[in-house]
């Protein structure tokens, strides 16, 4: 049963990554945390290393869909890519040493203090530049940003769409541009954060239960996600719902309260 309800949260992941540019890392986390209760505090741990995983396939595949043109706008943003690795490597390594109700409560506080500042400071629910001159703003972050966005994204296991997304937003791009834009950003960060989740040593507790880890990573719910993500991340590429841009943005804010509540609840 775990494993069918793992499939349709996938779904829901495959729907993120495409229209929030989340790779599915924030549905993903509350999820895991929720399917491998039986690890108690470890499963905080496992929950971000799988979320990096999918959030490797998911927004690997979802770059690799996106259209030439859109993709452009990260043109000169080698620098930046760099130092998102480099950060998500130390906070991937930082996940491993830190206590496990830390990573829990840091990720509750930085969503929560993600939504405030999306509705009080201005730029997101209405972008600074008219969005038909989306593709002409200018890159979405300095580079100098990319090691602390990384190393927080895979501390907690997000991927780093909410910073890059609110960030792209308010350089000028539609919402449509700056979650598409997102995806390439999170690969950067949750490649390195699996590899280092995938070398660390077990949970010492999955020995004792039926949750089976490669490093910190459990293949069985990264799998029933991916399975859930993968057609439907290929079928809204193809076909992308047109969405109005401030409706757009405000179902992002609306999706990261409910991952709040969610992460509140498996407490």
């Amino acid at each position: 049963m775990d494993f069918v309800m793992l499939i349709g949260v996938g779904l829901l992941t495959g729907v993120t990554t495409v229209l929030f540019g989340f790779g599915g890392g924030f549905v993903a986390v509350p999820v895991v945390v929720w399917a491998d209760a039986v690890l108690g505090a470890d499963a905080m741990r496992v929950a971000t290393a799988t979320s990096a995983l999918v959030m490797v396939v998911n927004a690997g595949f979802a770059t690799a869909v996106t259209p030439r043109r859109v993709l452009l706008s990260l043109r000169g943003s080698g620098a930046l890519l760099l130092l998102l690795a480099a950060g998500a490597s130390v906070g991937a390594l930082a996940t491993c040493l830190a206590p496990a109700a830390l990573a829990h409560w840091a990720f509750v506080a930085y969503v929560a203090l993600t939504i405030a500042d999306l509705l009080l400071r201005p730029g997101f629910l209405r972008p600074n530049t008219q969005v038909g001159t989306a593709y002409d703003a200018p890159r979405p972050l300095p580079a100098v940003l990319g090691a602390p966005i990384g190393a927080v994204a895979a501390f907690l296991g997000v991927g780093g769409s909410v910073m890059t997304v609110p960030a792209m937003r308010r350089a000028g791009h539609a919402m449509h541009v700056a979650t598409a834009l997102a995806n390439p950003l999170t690969l950067a960060i949750a490649l390195p954060a699996t590899a280092v989740s995938l070398y660390v040593a077990a949970v010492p507790t999955a020995a004792h239960t039926q949750v089976h880890l490669v490093g910190l990573i459990d293949l069985r719910a990264a799998s029933a996600l991916l399975l859930g993500a993968l057609p439907v991340i290929s079928v809204l590429r193809r076909r992308p719902p047109r969405i109005p841009d401030r409706i757009h943005a405000w179902a992002y804010i609306g999706l990261l309260l409910m991952v709040t509540v969610a992460m509140l609840l498996v407490v």
